[in-house]
Formats: structure tokens, sequence, C-alpha cells
């Protein structure tokens, strides 16, 4: 049977780690960008030309802000998905260790 153990214990531990940080901080921007906060308007991507021919800019702005929160969430996401991997490959190790070869 083929093994499905592709990194070191140290590795899997790193990503978890990393996994959860990302989970943290994509989910609070993803909360932020869908509440439209003021702060983070140097981080939605619209130009002049969006202000200028929209008859609503403000609700323009808000969907280009409500676009980047649901990217936020879809990052945070596949960072889940990272995350589960790294705890598999945990287990993996952890039962590596108590098999006699």
């Amino acid at each position: 049977m083929p093994s499905l153990l592709f990194c070191g214990p140290k590795m899997a531990a790193c990503g978890i780690v990393i996994s959860i940080w990302g989970v943290i901080m994509l989910a609070m921007l993803g909360i932020f960008f869908s509440a439209k906060s003021a702060v983070l308007i140097e981080d939605v991507p619209f130009t002049e030309a969006d202000i200028r021919d929209d008859k609503s800019p403000p609700q323009n702005i808000y969907n280009l802000y409500n676009q980047v929160g649901i990217n936020c969430f879809i990052a945070a996401a596949v960072y889940v998905a990272v995350g589960a991997v790294s705890l598999c490959q945990v287990r993996l190790n952890k039962r590596q260790e108590y098999m006699v070869t």
C-alpha cells in the first residue's frame, strides 16, 4: 500500500500553525471588508473611472468591497484545506513512529 506521507513532523506542524494564522487573519479581513470598513479603502481595487462613470458611485465601491471580502473568505477556506492536510500529515507521522519496519 502506498504511503500518503509526504512531509515530516516539523513541516506538518508548521503548516498547521501557518494555516491557523491565515484562517484567523483572512476571516477577519473578510469580515471587515464585508462591513465596508473605511480604513481598508486603499485595498479596494477601484479607479477614478469607476467613480465618474457610475450614477451611484458608493454602490460600485460597496460592490468592490463585497468582492474583496468574498476573495478573503475563499482564501481562508484554502487555508482550512491546507491545515486539514497538515493535520493528516501529523497523524500519519505519529502512526509511522509506532510502526516497525
